[in-house]
């Protein structure tokens, strides 16, 4: 695969088609866009010549780096450019961000279901040789490519039948990858009234909710009332909840899943009691 390495104008670049990888303005971002600042971009872009347009790229690996570039007002950019077709260059971005520390399960979800239409479309390995591979081994391959089972691929290529609002909650750690994939056998409709239960009620599915309402829908017996009765009942774990926004304490952990914010919480509660029983010790003297 060979590849010839220049700089190209901003102008020039196009973020891939359908890339499902967030780039997002946080602090993260901004660290970012300063290390570029004072020191350049140090690690190439990866692109390929974008089709029906001479001198147009399509980035596939780099849309962060882009972004940041931008916002530090750099014109041009590093760049390998490779001469490939789409679906190899699909292959090679979702492989070549696998490797990041963070990746959402909704980023999982469209990058696993981009590379399996690549390479079943394609007919080759992920390797890019002249291999053959059958299309049904498409998440077989995708499985070894990133040490998982295939059901694992199979589930999270599921969650892209999912509305955006349970993404969403998926993203944010509120839904398990379990409870995502019994919502998506649901259609878009079904999906937005169980959202609005969720809405009315404060609350999200159960995986047991959730098993029941595509159990249902399967039977043909999901009617308004069944589902709202599934919505509203009493979970047996249910239990008095403390809810706090994550922008509250975005400033303290800005990088936190919601875990890590819950524990930085927990331990900050923890660090105050000792203060004040300290402060109370030493009034009493």
């Amino acid at each position: 695969m060979k590849n010839t390495k220049t700089n190209i104008s901003l102008e020039q670049l196009h973020p891939f088609e359908g890339h499902p990888y967030k780039v997002q303005d946080n602090e993260e971002m901004e660290s970012l866009t300063e290390s570029i600042r004072q020191n350049g971009i140090l690690s190439p872009l990866l692109v390929r010549p974008k089709d029906g347009q001479p001198d147009h790229y399509e980035v596939i690996s780099g849309h962060r780096r882009l972004y940041a570039a931008k916002k530090a007002g750099l014109e041009t950019v590093p760049a390998l450019i490779y001469a490939i077709d789409r679906e190899a260059a699909a292959i090679l971005l979702v492989d070549s961000n696998l490797h990041r520390e963070h990746i959402l399960p909704s980023e999982k979800a469209f990058a696993y279901k981009m590379k399996a239409e690549a390479l079943n479309h394609r007919g080759f390995r992920s390797d890019l040789t002249s291999v053959q591979i059958a299309p049904k081994l498409a998440t077989e391959q995708i499985a070894e490519d990133v040490g998982t089972s295939k059901d694992t691929i199979k589930r999270y290529i599921r969650l892209t039948h999912l509305i955006p609002e349970f993404l969403d909650k998926m993203d944010e750690g509120k839904m398990a990858l379990s409870v995502g994939v019994e919502l998506s056998y649901l259609d878009e409709t079904i999906q937005r009234e169980v959202l609005e239960q969720c809405e009315i009620n404060d609350c999200t599915p159960s995986y047991s909710q959730a098993f029941r309402l595509h159990k249902a829908d399967r039977e043909g017996l999901l009617s308004p009332p069944v589902l709202r009765g599934i919505m509203t009942e009493e979970k047996a774990n249910q239990r008095e909840m403390f809810k706090l926004p994550m922008e509250r304490i975005r400033q303290f952990v800005p990088n936190a899943n919601p875990k890590q914010a819950e524990d930085f919480v927990l331990k900050a509660c923890e660090h105050y009691r000792k203060f004040l029983i300290r402060q109370r010790s030493r009034d009493e003297r």
